[in-house]
């Protein structure tokens, strides 16, 4: 039978401060993950024995993206850089240099040829991966700006800044054609639905809004955190949406239904980063307790009126309606101890300037967080 809620997978351990971007490769047999401990790291989930630390940049890394098609990995760094990873043990990496200031955010477009990088300097970046040189730059925006990302047709580029407005760019014509503007706080993160007609942005006075970028209109606010939103990830059907916060929790919300469905716990801390993979099989998570944690949704064994027909029970049961906590060692979730996969964080590594990543050994552990 189905499993009808999120259960956790297993707790990743290596890095050694907080993890900052999680990204799932094109077949969800890797995650990259980041970290202000100034390392990427590449787990393979199928076989569980390796795992892959990518050195290179000089200060803490912010953001972290796999292309498409799986054979580059992209990062941002408070070092002024962006990298650019080929993801095997030999681990060659460029930098694209061109921001004055900590780079916030970088993302790919969805045929993998350019890269979009945001940056405390105000400025909105956007790179040749084939050249690995600046193609153009966006100005409009006059504070920090915390995350840019392509449309699914790669033809518009959301950003959001502390300038509290979210920015809708043409890049053809390389301008701006429309701006969203919020009184009550700014936008730590913006992502585009899967079919390019929304987007999602994570606030800092913890919100999660919905834009239609059709008729410029906001469509949904939802207030379901005790704290700012800083990541949230479209599950790739379009109908849910994850959110991480400082209040120590990942909510899954039903678009549709226009209500929350599940409140995830398992980190202690704030929750920095999550993402779905890309069949939305499963999503993974990391946080201030540098630990990164990986999920199986229930959403592709499901479909959409059998999860709303389990939660419309749900709901009508437990108390508070419609809240349905879930933590890692729920005995109606799972009935064995978890394994969690840890890496010795003492090996010896390059040298922050060696591109080259260490090989890993990663043994199981019985102890699990929550």
């Amino acid at each position: 039978s189905p499993q009808e809620d999120p259960v956790l997978i297993r707790p990743f351990r290596g890095h050694t401060a907080a993890v900052t971007g999680v990204s799932f490769n094109a077949n969800a047999e890797g995650l990259v993950t980041c970290s202000v401990d100034r390392f990427l790291i590449l787990w393979k989930l199928k076989t569980q024995s390796r795992a892959y630390r990518f050195a290179g940049h000089a200060e803490a890394v912010t953001s972290v993206e796999s292309s498409p098609d799986g054979q580059v990995l992209a990062s941002a760094s408070h070092d002024h850089t962006v990298r650019l990873w080929i993801p095997c043990i030999h681990g060659e990496s460029s930098v694209l240099k061109g921001h004055t200031a900590s780079v916030r955010s970088v993302s790919f477009s969805h045929d993998g040829y350019s890269v979009v990088s945001a940056s405390n300097d105000k400025l909105v970046k956007i790179w040749s991966v084939c050249y690995q040189r600046l193609l153009f730059t966006l100005f409009q925006h006059t504070a920090w700006v915390r995350c840019a990302k392509f449309s699914p047709d790669g033809r518009i580029i959301a950003s959001c800044g502390e300038d509290k407005s979210v920015n809708i760019w043409d890049t053809r014509n390389k301008i701006c054609v429309n701006s969203f503007s919020d009184d009550e706080g700014f936008a730590t993160f913006v992502d585009f639905n899967p079919s390019g007609t929304c987007i999602a942005s994570a606030g800092s006075d913890n919100t999660v809004k919905l834009w239609d970028i059709r008729t410029n209109k906001l469509l949904q606010n939802f207030r379901v955190h005790r704290a700012g939103v800083n990541c949230v990830s479209f599950h790739p059907s379009g109908n849910y949406l994850i959110t991480a916060s400082t209040d120590g929790t990942l909510k899954i919300l039903d678009l549709l239904g226009e209500r929350l469905i599940y409140t995830l716990h398992g980190h202690k801390g704030p929750v920095l980063c999550v993402a779905f993979s890309k069949g939305g099989e499963k999503f993974a998570s990391g946080g201030m307790d540098a630990q990164v944690l990986l999920w199986k949704t229930n959403f592709d064994t499901l479909d959409y009126e059998e999860v709303l027909e389990h939660n419309f029970r749900r709901t009508h049961i437990d108390d508070p309606p419609h809240l349905l906590d879930i933590y890692p060692r729920s005995s109606h979730l799972h009935g064995e101890k978890l394994q969690s996969v840890e890496v010795n964080a003492t090996v010896d590594v390059p040298d922050t300037q060696t591109p080259d990543p260490t090989v890993i050994d990663i043994r199981p552990s019985s102890r699990i967080s929550t």
